[in-house]
């Protein structure tokens, strides 16, 4: 008796479950959920072929130094690099002493006390600095940026879905709204202080245009500074900055793969004198 009833509650139980289930399944059917804007718009960023992409792939020196000196006069007025330190330069080509002489000129200084009255103050940076943040604190950061927090760049590729190719086409991407848009979505507006992009999460964004011309930044090593050029300069080297041992990490996996298929040579090979007598 006692088995029956059992068996008739979860009869019931599983009947009720396959109700609702048919009941979800035919409401999405029937009355599918209307899109976003949001996902209507956005863009997928396209792959700007890094040479430190893929399983071989390694840092341009070159290329990683440009994009230094984009975040050295354009994007350090924003944004920190907390987990970078100077001296982590010297592993992108950078001399001991350029080293220096960049920490020495940087515009911000570090925090400091003065020792002889107790008062903050600030100093001088050495390279075994961390890249100094351009703001006080959270609320100066915000109160200069329209309530905005500028993130911190160490880490933002790996932070970011396919963070070089959306750095890169984020800061290529800003653009008037789309006439379609007003049209699917009349109630669609960029408020005052955000510019449109569709390479942002919901379309809108604090930061204004960081590269607004060709030619903003002067490359010492003569490279043309278009936009486009900046923009993947820059990504190569915030894409450093986010796994700076990237390239012997890539030589010990190469080096790995080489010993692991000499190591199944030789056991083979092995495997094949011992038992060649027993398999006769």
């Amino acid at each position: 008796m006692v088995r029956t009833i059992s068996t008739l509650i979860g009869a019931a139980f599983v009947f009720v479950l396959a109700l609702a289930l048919f009941g979800t399944v035919k409401t999405t059917i029937t009355e599918p959920t209307p899109e976003s804007v949001e996902h209507v718009f956005h863009q997928e960023p396209a792959d700007i072929h890094l040479a430190s992409a893929g399983l071989f792939g390694k840092f341009d020196d070159r290329q990683v130094q440009r994009g230094f000196q984009v975040f050295k006069e354009v994007c350090s007025a924003c944004h920190s690099l907390k987990y970078v330190h100077f001296r982590d330069l010297t592993k992108i080509g950078y001399s001991t002493a350029e080293v220096k002489a960049i920490a020495d000129q940087w515009a911000i200084e570090q925090p400091s006390i003065n020792p002889d009255t107790g008062e903050p103050a600030t100093r001088k940076n050495v390279p075994s600095d961390p890249f100094p943040s351009p703001f006080a604190n959270e609320i100066a950061a915000r109160a200069a940026n329209n309530n905005a927090l500028p993130p911190d760049f160490s880490l933002i590729t790996k932070a970011r879905e396919d963070g070089p190719n959306y750095i890169h086409a984020l800061i290529t991407g800003y653009q008037n709204p789309p006439a379609a848009l007003k049209r699917e979505f009349p109630s669609f507006s960029t408020p005052p202080g955000l510019h449109y992009n569709p390479y942002f999460a919901n379309l809108n964004i604090a930061m204004p245009p960081p590269l607004t011309a060709d030619g903003q930044v002067t490359y010492v090593d003569g490279t043309k500074a278009t936009k486009d050029q900046m923009a993947r300069d820059v990504a190569a080297f915030l894409t450093w900055t986010a796994e700076p041992n990237l390239n012997a990490r890539h030589a010990a996996g190469i080096a790995a793969i080489l010993f692991i298929l000499i190591f199944v040579f030789l056991a083979w090979g092995a495997y094949q004198n011992v038992w060649r007598d027993l398999k006769h």
